[in-house]
């Protein structure tokens, strides 16, 4: 198996590994309130996540930057939780996309932290990173393509076939990754 093979597994393995769910719930809370018709601008979102993931990555990986692991698995539930916030339908009207793409970056970075010292351990002594981070991120964008597959598939399912609102849809899973998250969060508080 190729260097390329492996880090490519390994990123969508990392996404859709069911017992660390909370890229999972990030990127189901993400785009949740979206449609099939609306897949291009799902798709620029996903792809900003995985940007900020991948910056963080290099940065650690390069060992640039270095953050105390209890913070960062504390802020990773804290920014799925503000996702499933903004997408509360009281709010829907005011929402801009340049704050979504921002916001979904700057959580991407956070997200990444969380995953760099892993990645840092398997990377080792490597003499050059610069293709292991590519296909790792490749490999994490192609999980992040399945979740978003999946999530989109189940909303027009909803929609379609059992006459649920997009908003009441996005509000139902809004609101249970609100409550998921809060309790992941307070278990994670680093005090």
């Amino acid at each position: 198996m190729s260097d390329f093979s492996i880090y490519f597994q390994l990123g969508w393995q990392h996404i859709l590994d069911l017992t660390g769910y909370d890229h999972i719930l990030f990127v189901l809370v993400l785009c949740c309130s979206y449609t099939l018709k609306d897949w291009k601008r799902l798709l620029w979102l996903v792809t900003a996540f995985t940007v900020g993931h991948s910056i963080t990555l290099a940065l650690a990986a390069f060992k640039i930057v270095k953050v105390d692991t209890g913070w960062v698995e504390f802020l990773i539930p804290v920014t799925i939780l503000l996702t499933a916030l903004y997408n509360l339908p009281k709010r829907r009207k005011q929402r801009s996309p340049y704050i979504l793409y921002a916001m979904t970056l700057f959580f991407g970075l956070i997200h990444g932290l969380g995953f760099s010292n892993y990645l840092q351990s398997l990377l080792g002594q490597e003499a050059n990173i610069v293709l292991p981070l590519l296909s790792f991120n490749i490999g994490l964008e192609f999980g992040q393509l399945i979740i978003v597959f999946f999530v989109i598939l189940l909303s027009e399912l909803m929609l379609k076939i059992f006459s649920v609102s997009n908003r009441d849809w996005s509000f139902f899973l809004s609101s249970a990754v609100i409550g998921i998250s809060f309790i992941m969060a307070l278990e994670r508080i680093p005090l």
